[in-house]
């Protein structure tokens, strides 16, 4: 039997953090939710850190997840994640100094696999490549967990998702644009470790007329029915 993924829940819309994140989660931190997040832009340092340390007091698992592809700017998002006491850091190119990072700081390192380009991300590249990319990280740098931007892909989304958490030796977060009944049954069926959504919650596209905090449930009931 396949595991259920795990919603984490992202206080961002359009690949940012909204500018009232501490007031969402304040308003649904007791939604069903376990694993919280937001990106690396949108918010000043401060606020940042001022938000993680709200989200483990109500003991949620935090996640950063950093939009970048140059060394420099994923080793700057890695540190803020650092600086921040983040649990778990998403995103960035594999580089060997941003790992360097996350493990001085005790977080988990989930990079992205593929050819990734704009912001919101495009994901390029091919299955096969990007499964021999992940599997290649595992054996020869020890990276125990992907953020696959699996709806993001130029090719078959469904397929990519589906081969790569089946095929790499690793936990997947399956990351952007879940935005509908019918992509939380294809989330589903991968068995992922977890996936994200962000701004379908914004959009209110688990529930016409219902707060941030109930869509979140609805999200997580389905999942677990």
């Amino acid at each position: 039997m396949k595991r259920i993924p795990e919603l984490v829940v992202m206080l961002t819309h359009n690949d940012r953090t909204v500018p009232d994140a501490i007031e969402v989660f304040e308003a649904a931190k007791d939604s069903k939710a376990k694993f919280w997040g937001f990106k690396e832009i949108g918010l000043p340092e401060e606020k940042m850190k001022i938000l993680v340390d709200k989200m483990k007091a109500a003991g949620k698992t935090t996640f950063l997840e950093v939009v970048d592809y140059t060394e420099e700017g994923c080793v700057e998002g890695a540190k803020i994640g650092a600086r921040c006491g983040f649990d778990i850091l998403m995103g960035t190119l594999y580089f060997d100094s941003v790992k360097k990072v996350a493990e001085e700081a005790g977080m988990k390192y989930m990079p992205f696999v593929g050819e990734l380009s704009g912001r919101p991300s495009i994901l390029g590249g091919t299955i096969e490549g990007m499964i021999k990319e992940a599997n290649d990280l595992v054996d020869n740098k020890g990276i125990k967990g992907f953020d696959l931007l699996g709806y993001r892909f130029t090719g078959d989304a469904v397929k990519l998702n589906e081969e790569f958490v089946k095929q790499v030796r690793a936990d997947v977060c399956l990351a952007g644009s879940v935005s509908s009944f019918q992509r939380l049954d294809e989330v589903k069926a991968t068995g992922a470790w977890a996936f994200t959504i962000g701004g379908a919650f914004f959009e209110n596209k688990f529930g016409e007329g219902l707060s941030f905090g109930e869509q979140i449930d609805v999200v997580v009931d389905y999942m677990n029915r």
